[in-house]
């Protein structure tokens, strides 16, 4: 498995992915936006395993190299000038989106994305921005639609992946998300598992007081519907 660290800039801030893959014949490119930790080992560990399914996993930078929170404040810290400009969001992720593209293993056609938490936030609104992707797959993602920012069509179908007693997204904000997206004329799902609360595929992030919780079942079911899903689209 080839490994490499991607340097880009936003706005005089370096930024530092990190890309795996396979071989070198083109294949999809799968953006991975981390939660609100920073680009830490998780989100990494992901990208490797997509390129075990034969994509070019890339592990987006969005905060900046060896910016990972360890705190709740530091984490909120960290995420905070994204969630309030949402345009500032959008625009960082286009950086991202345009270096990983220059992987000389990158099919152009095939470009898809994924997030977890706050990064499910980012995927969406990736996907809401107009980006050529051909789907995307939040987990345990943030679902409200931006403010301040301009509508785009929606060009990539999208799966979102659910635990029916996370604290941090509510009943409204999943109706209004549905909503949004059938006015759109999205081509899209969701699955909600019972049981499952906020931050289910990481074990790390295990707090229930904060309402995060690993639930091994539904991290397990997720990575299959998320497999299911690229191979349609793919």
């Amino acid at each position: 498995m080839k490994k490499e660290q991607i340097t880009y800039f936003h706005e005089k801030t370096k930024l530092e992915g990190y890309a795996a893959y396979e071989g070198e014949a083109k294949k999809p490119l799968v953006l991975l936006f981390h939660a609100w930790t920073g680009r830490d080992e998780f989100i990494c560990k992901k990208a490797e395993e997509l390129a075990r399914l034969g994509y070019v996993g890339f592990a987006v930078d969005l905060f900046g190299p060896g910016k990972i929170g360890t705190t709740h404040e530091e984490c909120g810290a960290l995420m905070q000038p994204f969630v309030e400009s949402r345009q500032f969001l959008r625009d960082r992720m286009y950086t991202a989106f345009e270096a990983a593209k220059k992987i000389e293993a990158v099919d152009q056609d095939k470009i898809g994305a994924i997030g977890f938490c706050f990064g499910g936030l980012c995927a969406l609104d990736f996907a809401r921005s107009g980006a050529p992707l051909k789907g995307v797959v939040s987990l345990h993602g943030l679902l409200e639609a931006p403010k301040g920012v301009s509508k785009e069509k929606i060009l990539s179908k999208i799966l979102v992946l659910h635990g029916h007693d996370d604290p941090m997204v509510s009943t409204d904000n999943i109706l209004q998300f549905q909503s949004e997206m059938t006015r759109a004329g999205v081509d899209w799902q969701m699955h909600i598992y019972g049981h499952a609360m906020h931050a289910f595929t990481n074990p790390k992030a295990h707090d229930p007081g904060f309402g995060t919780v690993y639930n091994s079942l539904a991290d397990k079911r997720s990575w299959i519907e998320m497999k299911n899903f690229f191979s349609e689209i793919f």
